[in-house]
């Protein structure tokens, strides 16, 4: 949990409080939540649209803020998370904890007055996901934090389609399986050549607990539903061939890149070019294949 740290006087400098919403994760969570969105088979209005997306980023930025709140201690024994605004001293813990709760419960509430009580339940749950189940309860308790607590980014395209739909469907189910099996080699592979910062902060990410071999077999074998993930909405008839031709080529990029992974066989960061570029890529694919998406809707 929160440790003491030395702060500066408040109030924070707005660029604080911004990265405390974790702004890199949080653009791609607007991403598919807006993608979920606009591939839904109705048009929603566009302030509605609007309003919906800002209520998925807020969510998403107070979940951050209050994982950053719970994790300074640590965070502080993280080289590449030292310098974020709690473990740098630049803002109270207190202050991070009410601008977290304060982010999560109004982007619930303005999703229940401007979509649906479905939409506002699931984005109440996601958040309540991310903060108790992974970053209380999984983070320093199990390797397998990750895979369990990647139901949490999920959620975003499941969100914006309700939204728009008030109601759930098999093809934001396909597509928050498709991120749900895509989180552990995305993580896996970026934990595995930043190692040693999990290990000095206590950690239990699998590379740390399992070693180098385990975790980019592990990468290897999750990769392969998560492809079959990604083509079955082409394949069962609900999307066309722009996104069934671009998630099968991308697909098949994963594959290999995570074969070489897999073949890979250093144990230092300087050796892990294959696990480096595994993790660039995954965020493309992700990207991308959502991307085609919304492309095969409108085309």
């Amino acid at each position: 949990m929160s440790t003491a740290v030395s702060t500066r006087d408040l109030p924070a400098d707005w660029r604080d409080l911004f990265a405390l919403t974790k702004p890199r994760v949080m653009s791609l969570v607007v991403f598919t939540g807006l993608c979920g969105l606009l591939a839904a088979p109705v048009t929603m209005h566009p302030v509605l649209a609007f309003t919906a997306v800002l209520c998925i980023a807020l969510g998403a930025g107070g979940a951050g803020a209050l994982n950053q709140w719970y994790e300074a201690d640590l965070d502080a024994k993280m080289k590449r998370t030292q310098g974020r605004p709690l473990p740098g001293g630049r803002l109270s813990p207190q202050t991070a904890l009410q601008f977290g709760v304060g982010l999560s419960a109004g982007s619930v509430v303005l999703m229940d007055l401007a979509a649906n009580h479905l939409a506002a339940a699931i984005l109440a749950f996601s958040i309540f996901f991310y903060v108790g189940i992974y970053t209380v309860w999984l983070k320093r308790r199990t390797p397998q934090n990750i895979v369990i607590g990647g139901a949490a980014g999920a959620f975003p395209p499941l969100i914006g389609w309700v939204a728009a739909t008030g109601e759930l469907a098999l093809l934001p189910v396909l597509l928050f399986l498709l991120i749900f099996l895509w989180t552990p080699p995305h993580f896996w592979a970026l934990s595995l050549f930043v190692r040693s910062d999990y290990a000095a902060a206590g950690v239990p990410m699998l590379p740390v607990v399992s070693g180098p071999t385990h975790t980019r077999r592990q990468i290897a074998l999750y990769t392969l539903p998560m492809a079959a993930c990604a083509v079955a909405p082409w394949a069962l008839g609900l999307t066309g061939a722009i996104y069934g031709l671009t998630a099968a080529l991308l697909s098949l990029l994963f594959v290999g890149l995570s074969l070489m992974v897999l073949a890979n066989k250093a144990t230092e960061p300087a050796g892990m070019k294959p696990e480096k570029k595994l993790f660039a890529f995954s965020i493309l694919y992700l990207f991308a294949l959502f991307g085609a998406l919304v492309l095969d809707r409108f085309l």
